[in-house]
């Protein structure tokens, strides 16, 4: 056991300084928080904004079958995403030191978590038979910026 001086001080948490796997994980296991929000688009990935704080954004996916992004970055944003419900493939994409282009693929189930940084050129994508959830946490915006992808020297920013 130890003593905590009468005079300290308990702050309350500040969401910002939380791992943003953290913060997914925890709006994931509250569907009253989102469940509200959610739709299917059969055109396209839907996304709805679940909350903004304190240069944190916090976003809900659907995807259909066969629905996915193109390769992109996220410019200098950090942040993870967690999947709700359904399957969803990651593939990562980057250069290996030696110039050769490298992929990764990520096969990931409900509950499973990715982070991302500046400079982490990936894609998402459902290839299941059924529809997948997944929530989105960005730190500095939620920009992303297309890139192409060159199977010899790695991917190159689109346009």
């Amino acid at each position: 056991m130890f003593a905590v001086p009468d005079n300290t001080l308990l702050r309350p948490e500040d969401p910002a300084l939380r791992h943003p796997v953290r913060v997914a994980l925890e709006v994931a296991a509250d569907r009253e928080r989102w469940g509200g929000l959610l739709s299917y688009d059969p055109r396209e990935r839907f996304s709805a904004l679940v909350e903004r704080t304190g240069g944190q954004e916090i976003w809900l996916l659907s995807w259909l079958p066969g629905q996915h992004t193109d390769l992109h970055d996220h410019a200098l944003a950090t942040g993870a995403f967690t999947v709700v419900s359904g399957r969803l493939t990651e593939t990562v994409a980057r250069q290996a030191p030696d110039g050769r282009a490298v992929t990764e693929v990520h096969s990931l189930s409900t509950g499973q978590s990715r982070v991302f940084g500046p400079g982490y050129v990936h894609e998402v994508r459902n290839d299941g038979p059924d529809p997948a959830i997944s929530v989105h946490v960005y730190r500095a915006g939620r920009r992303m910026r297309a890139y192409l992808p060159d199977p010899v020297r790695g991917p190159s920013r689109a346009g």
